[in-house]
Formats: structure tokens, C-alpha cells, sequence
């Protein structure tokens, strides 16, 4: 590969530069901090800058977004300590949906047989009543049916079933989810 051809494509952040900015240097350090502890206060920055959120979300210290303007979330969901919603494009988290500590939901990747490192990037869509256990990864293009489990540590490359419950890397079923 030659990294020295590389380039962006057509690909853009989504937001004027003076907002990027503003997010980097004061949103996102407030959102991420352990010494402001209000999930409230965290959820209104993160609409401030283009987030569109649901009532009774919690964030846990730590959080991190890449481009709050690429967030969706619905009601009543639970984000995680250190999880990075890393949303070069959008990502969507429905209501009652569980991001436990230490998850990374990754938008992006390089197409290792191009030539100058292609970037690819594709959406990320978690439904309702799903849950990602900690330190687990979620890819690029990925849909989490409404209702599944990714256990500990589990990597999707793949869109995951509904009811399902996952497990390793790559994430196979391993059983369906009783509620």
C-alpha cells in the first residue's frame, strides 16, 4: 500500500470546521470527564452539538464521541464507562439498549487491497433492548437485531439476529435470548 497517495475520497466530517473545533476542544473534554458525574448535563452537550437523544439516557464518565451530529439514542439507554462511539458515520442506538464499559462502536475501516488504504465507512445500527457487553467491538455496516446479546468481549463484523445471543470473535450464536 502506498500511504503516501492516501486521501480522504469524498469523505467529510459533516460540520463546519468552527464547530469541530468547539467539540473537540469544549464538548467533548466535558462529556468525557469523571469530575462532571451528571448524565443530564452530558446528554444536553451532546444535543447542543447535533445529537439527537431520547429521554433517561445515563452516560458514564469517560464516554466518548467522535461527532455528536452522527449520534442518535433513544430512551432509557445505558452508555458505559470508556465506551468510544467512534461515528465517522451515524450511528443509532434504540431505546433500552445497554453499551456496557469499555465498547467500541467503529464506523471505519481502511480496505486493505486498495492501493492508497481506501477509507470505507459505513453506519452502525444497534435496535431495541439489545445488549453490547463489555469490551466488546461492533464494525462497520453492523445491525444488532432488536433483542441480541454480543457477550464479553465479543467482535461483529456481521449483522447479529434478533433474540440472539453472540459470543467470540468473529461473534457466532451461540443461543436464542429468553426473556
Amino acid at each position: 500500500m502506498r500511504l503516501d497517495n492516501y486521501s480522504l475520497g469524498n469523505y467529510t466530517p459533516g460540520a463546519p470546521y468552527w464547530k469541530q473545533l468547539c467539540w473537540y476542544f469544549l464538548g467533548s473534554p466535558l462529556v468525557e470527564s469523571s469530575w462532571l458525574p451528571i448524565s443530564s448535563v452530558k446528554v444536553q452537550i451532546l444535543r447542543i452539538f447535533g445529537a439527537t437523544i431520547g429521554q433517561g439516557v445515563r452516560l458514564k464518565p469517560k464516554v466518548r464521541v467522535k461527532f455528536p451530529w452522527r449520534f442518535t439514542v433513544g430512551d432509557y439507554v445505558w452508555i458505559g464507562e470508556n465506551a468510544w462511539i467512534d461515528n465517522l458515520a451515524h450511528v443509532t442506538i434504540e431505546s433500552h439498549a445497554c453499551i456496557s464499559q469499555d465498547v467500541y462502536l467503529c464506523t471505519g475501516n481502511h480496505d486493505w487491497n486498495h492501493p492508497d488504504f481506501e477509507l470505507k465507512i459505513a453506519p452502525i445500527y444497534i435496535e431495541e433492548g439489545s445488549w453490547i457487553a463489555a469490551k466488546s467491538i461492533i464494525g462497520p455496516g453492523v445491525t444488532v437485531g432488536k433483542g441480541a446479546v454480543l457477550t464479553l468481549g465479543g467482535v461483529a463484523v456481521k449483522s447479529l439476529a434478533s433474540m440472539t445471543i453472540y459470543a467470540g470473535n468473529p461473534a457466532q450464536a451461540i443461543k436464542p435470548r429468553k426473556l
